[in-house]
């Protein structure tokens, strides 16, 4: 290049657009520069661009799900996204100002959380609780933790039965990356990669191990079984700790004894923060063995794994871990109660889970007595798993997406329980209440299937549904009865304009479930565009100078986009 001339950008590599000067622009940038021509506009719509960009500007990774795509319409409805939940409403679960006067049975179907000048990004149920994760990595709270427990207004946070009636913030050391609960506690990892754990939402404890300072033992995932925590290392090690039993369980209710000693019962403040009083605990978790020598798998449709076989993704629930491998092997350890226990469980592989000459052979491919047989999977690999209380769920994903059921009792032997609605849907999320499951799809719809428990399905009111219909009542004389809905067998798409009474677009971005409760993260894709949205279901105005300096970046943002 001659001296004194500047090099065109599109005579740039590709690749040097699209790593080193398209991810450090603003987004307004971006849209800007895709109106140039055609070949920036498909650089700048590129999903990878607007994922990053989701993470920068956002604190929002969608690692909670499978997702692919859409990543720039998800960034057009993140600055003002929308939190519903619904379901059972004792201990304040469900964090509503005002219960809607018709819930015979709970809240049954899905209701906006105001969370007034917050942008929620992720939203994760506990047992009797949510927490959810804003853009500047807080972390909000409501419901209780530990609804076993008594927890007056006047013992402050420092009491796992303490209410948060509405939405309230902790106020923690470090932002937050992502978030995980069991039935009575939750545990989540800081950007520092720091390990946090909840037994109350006053006085959290970090995992201080000098241990855990090792580069091989940085915790890559943090995981919430249903009375233990656990993470997963890079390399594929998991630890598992017991916080309210055992050794370590002994340390916190000493500790807890010595914080009361000192008058630290964290009273919230008036706006509703909770001003957490953190601790280190230097107890060591346990390390799980290592995975055992597993066979390859055929027809994945991906041969590249030259970096061996390993743990990626790990789910537990009751007594167990489910584990997944880099090559779509899945994995149960367990059983273990306690720590003392644990050398007494071992990593059981599941080909029935695993295997698609295997799962060719299920009934629900062959000749099922129903009639409703499903083609079966030419290729598969397992890429996603999750699992709460006693369920888990393995799951491929793309429009060939295959999802697998097992509970505690599955074995090497077992079979997996196969929805056939369920297939080749394009999931990219399965997530499990006690008796309730629901699951995305890739194009934001939320279909929802199991028992009604209190409203958790979200399909409507069943008085105002017709009799046989799904969520509704069996029959008429059902319904005047009072007697509880019937199970749904067929997963059925949850709607979100229930409150408005006229058809809107809605997308939904990610969803969560645990005991009999459930939530969704939502965009609504006409609010941008149409004025009679309704005072009191619209989000209010949020402040961009709020935002100004987002979860790791320097960027401003504003209400900007033009289609």
């Amino acid at each position: 290049m001659a001296e004194g001339k500047s090099l065109p950008l599109m005579a740039l590599p590709v690749k040097t657009l699209l790593h080193d000067i398209l991810p450090n622009l603003r987004p307004q940038d971006v849209v800007n520069l895709a109106q140039c021509n055609r070949f920036f506009a498909g650089l700048c719509n590129d999903n990878g661009l607007w994922k990053h960009l989701l993470k920068r500007d956002y604190n929002f990774t969608g690692e909670d799900t499978a997702r692919t795509s859409d990543w720039k319409l998800i960034y057009r409805g993140m600055y003002r996204p929308k939190v519903f939940v619904w379901g059972e409403v004792n201990h304040g679960r469900l964090g509503l100002e005002k219960i809607p006067s018709s819930t015979v049975y709970g809240v049954p179907y899905p209701v906006q959380l105001q969370m007034r000048g917050i942008r929620i990004v992720n939203l994760v149920a506990g047992g009797m609780s949510f927490h959810a994760l804003d853009s500047s990595g807080n972390v909000h709270v409501w419901g209780t933790l530990n609804g076993e427990m008594y927890g007056s207004d006047s013992q402050g946070f420092c009491q796992s039965g303490r209410r948060a009636r509405t939405p309230h913030q902790l106020d923690l050391p470090a932002p937050i990356c992502s978030i995980s609960c069991g039935r009575l506690h939750s545990s989540c990892l800081d950007r520092n990669g720091s390990v946090w754990t909840f037994t109350n939402w006053g006085r959290p404890f970090r995992l201080a191990s000098p241990v855990l300072r090792d580069a091989e033992f940085a915790p890559k995932q943090v995981e919430c079984g249903w009375t233990f925590s656990s993470f997963l290392t890079e390399p594929g090690r998991v630890f598992v700790w017991w916080p309210s039993a055992g050794h370590m369980g002994e340390i916190v209710a000493r500790r807890m004894r010595q914080m009361d000693g000192q008058g630290k019962m964290v009273q919230a403040s008036g706006q509703q923060i909770i001003p957490c009083v953190p601790w280190d605990m230097e107890k060591l978790p346990v390390m799980l063995p290592l995975i055992p020598s597993l066979p390859g798998l055929r027809e994945t449709g991906d041969i590249s794994h030259p970096d061996g076989t390993r743990l990626i993704q790990i789910a537990a629930f009751d007594h167990h871990i489910i584990g997944l491998t880099n090559r779509g092997h899945v994995l149960k350890f367990g059983p273990m109660y306690n720590e003392n226990e644990v050398s007494n469980g071992r990593w059981e592989y599941l080909p029935n889970f695993s295997e698609v000459e295997r799962i060719r052979e299920h009934p629900v491919f062959q000749e099922p007595g129903d009639g409703k047989k499903v083609a079966a999977p030419e290729a598969m690999q397992i890429t996603h798993i999750s699992a709460n209380f006693e369920r888990f769920v393995a799951y491929s994903t793309g429009a060939s997406s295959v999802v697998l059921i097992g509970d505690v009792g599955t074995t090497v032997h077992s079979q997996p329980k196969i929805i056939p609605e369920l297939q080749y849907r394009s999931v990219i999320s399965v997530v499990l209440g006690d008796y309730h499951s629901a699951a995305v799809t890739a194009d934001g719809r939320l279909l929802s299937w199991g028992s009604f428990s209190k409203g958790a399905l979200g399909l409507g009111h069943p008085s105002f549904l017709k009799p046989g219909t799904a969520g509704g009542f069996s029959t008429e004389r059902d319904s005047r009865m009072r007697r509880e809905p019937p199970a749904v067998t067929v997963p059925t798409e949850v709607r979100f304009d229930n409150q408005i009474g006229s058809a809107r677009k809605w997308y939904c971005i990610s969803a969560t479930a645990a005991g009999w409760h459930t939530g969704a993260l939502v965009v609504d894709l006409e609010s941008e565009n149409k004025a009679e949205n309704l005072e009191d279901l619209e989000t209010d105005n949020i402040d961009s100078q709020t935002f100004a300096r987002p979860f790791g970046s320097d960027h401003f943002l504003s209400t900007w986009w033009e289609d």
